[in-house]
């Protein structure tokens, strides 16, 4: 298997790599959708909960109709859906990723989840009857909502997670279908807590520096120095934000929501320190 563009490093001696296709929409794609939650961990650092949910891949078990040198006519083989429709995604999230998140979510945490998905056109609105009646069940109150739009960087998975899958993948070379769908789900497993942790906090990060700029994207992130603050020891668990900044955006929600003029959000202010953006994920 291959990908559309690739880099090699090679001796000055060595040749370089031939590859041949009809065209690059001949090469084999395969769609995965991936879930993970926040990681946990105690005080002293021993990981709770790893965050993974899963990483469902939309393949099909389909005849061989052909005999090729590869195998012979009717042995059955794992192929991806090239339609990856709204049914298709619907039947994904009610069948697959509903019961994980039932079956993998901590005991002693809220059964209220939401999940944010991004606007990819093939995904269901959150108030999808179907989803709504398999996300209320076991005790489960589970909501579906959109990433918000022109915000590239709310998409926790895109912020390091699927590079460091990625990076993990490509230390093998897959030739079939199979060998892909094993690659990734193997990387999955590989990455540790607390490289999505990480991602969760830039993730924070990201959220606070919208609030302060309201509501706008034209900001840089500072680097936190994660990995040396993992070091020693003082890596926080979740991004403390300032109540004036949380009250301002609370009012700049209200501003914009013109079909009521009631507040969205009230406020104690001696609940400051309870204020962490780990609490409005």
């Amino acid at each position: 298997m291959t990908k559309t563009s690739q880099r090699f490093y090679l001796l000055p001696e060595e040749v370089d790599p031939y590859r041949t296709c009809k065209s690059k929409r001949f090469i084999t794609k395969v769609m995965f959708l991936c879930v993970v939650g926040k990681s946990l961990f105690d005080d002293n650092g021993v990981v709770l909960w790893d965050g993974k949910i899963g990483i469902f891949h939309f393949t099909e078990t389909v005849e061989a109709k052909r005999r090729s040198k590869n195998r012979a006519k009717g042995v059955l083989e794992v192929k991806p859906i090239k339609a990856v429709t709204k049914q298709v995604i619907k039947d994904m999230l009610i069948n697959k990723v509903i019961p994980a998140i039932q079956e993998k979510w901590p005991r002693n945490l809220s059964k209220n989840i939401h999940i944010q998905q991004n606007n990819a056109r093939p995904h269901i609105q959150g108030l999808d009857s179907e989803f709504v009646a398999a996300g209320n069940t076991n005790g489960f109150h589970i909501t579906l909502g959109n990433q918000p739009p022109n915000s590239p960087d709310l998409n926790v998975l895109d912020l390091g997670f699927f590079r460091a899958i990625q990076s993990l993948k490509e230390q093998c070379a897959p030739n079939t279908v199979e060998e892909l769908l094993k690659a990734v789900q193997g990387a999955y497993d590989a990455l540790k807590p607390e490289t999505l942790n990480k991602v969760w906090l830039s993730y924070q990060q990201v959220m606070a520096t919208i609030m302060e700029k309201e509501k706008g994207n034209n900001y840089k992130l500072q680097h936190m120095g994660k990995g040396r603050l993992e070091r020693v020891g003082t890596l926080p668990k979740s991004l403390h934000i300032d109540l004036e900044v949380v009250v301002n955006t609370a009012r700049l929600l209200g501003e914009g929501n013109e079909s009521t003029s009631e507040d969205i959000i009230q406020f104690n202010p001696e609940d400051e320190d309870e204020y962490l953006s780990s609490d409005m994920n």
